[in-house]
């Protein structure tokens, strides 16, 4: 075993104790980002990919779980109880806890049975594709803005091709790199924000194009061949299999997709795609 995986496991159980001992704190992303010493970037792919479940649900757990020993162990009422593990009122912390022990809080504590806090750590072994450390040179894109669902990225993509063809500029530009700078398992769909981007060497970038740089350096790059839809097995692997035994901690730059071809001219099944992976 590596010393960065080791060094993983010290992150992860820093993170944990972090928030068993004050489940009421701060335990927002950024916050929780910078217990690991991870950046926010990847830090909640890094937790979901080992541990198995969001943060967010890891929070609630631990919350509930703390808040079922005071229900058997305390007299407090259950106000009480609900505000010292985090909730800001009853009726959500009853929810979330019915949801998770299958009886509202009255009904635990009339039934006085304690349980432990059962672990919940992701088993089985996603499919194993080859990644390569590689150094890249800095790359400016010229970018449409996407914001929801990062399926439907390829509306941006188009849009942003469009703009360009309409200022003759297509056949200045290189590849196409999509730039994504959340986790859909810890982001609201609505919410998630990328860049669907078209290398571009020098010249003005006005709207509704946006100047995107990417910098120079190491990236861990994940070539995946297939449809997009297979892409979130791929990240899985990276994150939860390679990266805690490489040696590598993420830089605080987002992750981005290098497409090779395009599903204009190429069957799904010979779609390559690049996973990029900023290094520190």
């Amino acid at each position: 075993m590596s010393k960065m995986t080791n060094g993983y496991e010290t992150r992860l159980i820093r993170e944990l104790d972090f928030i068993h001992d004050d489940p009421a704190g701060d335990l927002s992303l950024d916050a929780l980002a910078d217990v690991a010493a991870l950046s926010r970037f990847h830090f909640h792919r890094v937790f979901h990919a080992v541990i198995g479940e969001t943060v967010a649900a890891a929070v609630r757990r631990m919350r509930v779980y703390r808040a079922s020993v005071a229900l058997v162990q305390t007299t407090a009422p259950l106000a009480k109880i609900a505000h010292a593990v985090g909730y800001p009122n009853l009726a959500s912390f009853t929810r979330s806890f019915a949801e998770l022990y299958g009886v509202p809080p009255a009904a635990f504590r009339a039934k006085g049975e304690l349980r432990p806090l059962p672990p919940l750590f992701r088993t089985g072994v996603p499919p194993m594709y080859a990644v390569e450390i590689r150094q890249d040179p800095a790359r400016r894109l010229a970018a449409m803005p996407h914001k929801g669902a990062y399926t439907e990225i390829g509306r941006a993509f188009e849009k942003g091709g469009a703009v360009l063809a309409a200022r003759k500029l297509m056949g200045a530009c290189g590849g196409m790199v999509g730039v994504y700078y959340d986790d859909p398992a810890a982001v609201a769909v609505a919410d998630l924000r990328s860049h669907a981007g078209f290398e571009i060497g020098s010249g003005p970038i006005d709207p509704p194009l946006e100047l995107v740089n990417l910098p120079a350096g190491r990236n861990a790059v994940l070539r995946f061949k297939g449809s997009y839809s297979g892409l979130p097995a791929a990240y899985e692997q990276l994150y939860r299999n390679w990266l805690p035994g490489s040696g590598e901690t993420p830089a605080d730059s987002p992750v981005f997709e290098v497409y090779l071809n395009t599903p204009m001219d190429t069957a799904p099944e010979e779609l390559l795609t690049e996973i990029c992976l900023p290094l520190a």
